[in-house]
């Protein structure tokens, strides 16, 4: 969501400058069509580069870390994409409900543990064996699963192929949901740590609460 606001402001800024300078030199300026419009893109595309490194700046600076390691990480975020929709794709070539459960969790927990990381790509950390890993061993298998399930042939080595690559599937399914519970470990404990805070403050205050009322009773 940061990054499309981003972009708009970019954009937004750039724009108007941009189409500005370009009928000042035309009109104020005198200068032929062809060249104020050169120099208008040219002013577009260096103001909206300019603009984006000031805001990758801010970003890197915000999360606190090194240009190298956001930009790693804004990479594996784009392979990982590529991976899912990969994922995503194998739904139709799996035959067996237990197989299409399987790929449909995977392709659920892996998108919010994408979702989470571009978020706060701090979360990167957290679940690296997710974008190293995991994710690449659910497509793969996956795309084995699929290939064995098509087979016109069906004989005992197939069939045994297949469930041990249901099982293989299951296991990397718990991987997932290792990983997920990873993305979620601080967010949970930031929750926790919250509600302890209101639980103590709530009991603080009860025993004040108790003495208003009394009093007001008493008044009555």
């Amino acid at each position: 969501m940061k990054e499309v606001k981003q972009f708009f402001q970019r954009h937004l800024i750039t724009a108007p400058i941009s189409f500005g300078s370009w009928l000042t030199m035309i009109m104020a300026g005198g200068m032929n069509v062809f060249a104020a419009t050169g120099l208008m893109i040219a002013l577009y595309l260096g103001g909206n580069f300019t603009i984006k490194q000031i805001q990758l700046s801010s970003n890197v600076k915000e999360l606190g870390m090194s240009r190298s390691e956001y930009k790693h990480i804004k990479t594996q975020i784009s392979e990982a994409k590529s991976k899912i929709k990969q994922l995503n794709g194998l739904y139709g070539q799996v035959r067996s409900v237990q197989a299409f459960k399987q790929v449909y969790e995977m392709n659920n927990m892996s998108k919010r543990i994408l979702t989470i990381v571009r978020k706060n790509p701090k979360k990167f950390y957290h679940v690296e064996k997710f974008f190293y890993s995991h994710l690449d061993s659910a497509v793969e298998l996956t795309s084995k699963y699929a290939m064995l399930v098509n087979q016109p042939l069906k004989d005992q080595e197939i069939r045994v192929a297949l469930q041990h690559t249901r099982e293989t599937l299951g296991d990397v399914n718990k991987q997932l949901e290792q990983d997920l519970r990873g993305a979620l470990a601080t967010d949970i404990e930031q929750l926790q740590l919250e509600l302890d805070y209101v639980d103590v403050t709530m009991k603080k205050n009860k025993p004040l609460l108790e003495m208003k009322g009394e009093m007001h009773d008493d008044r009555k």
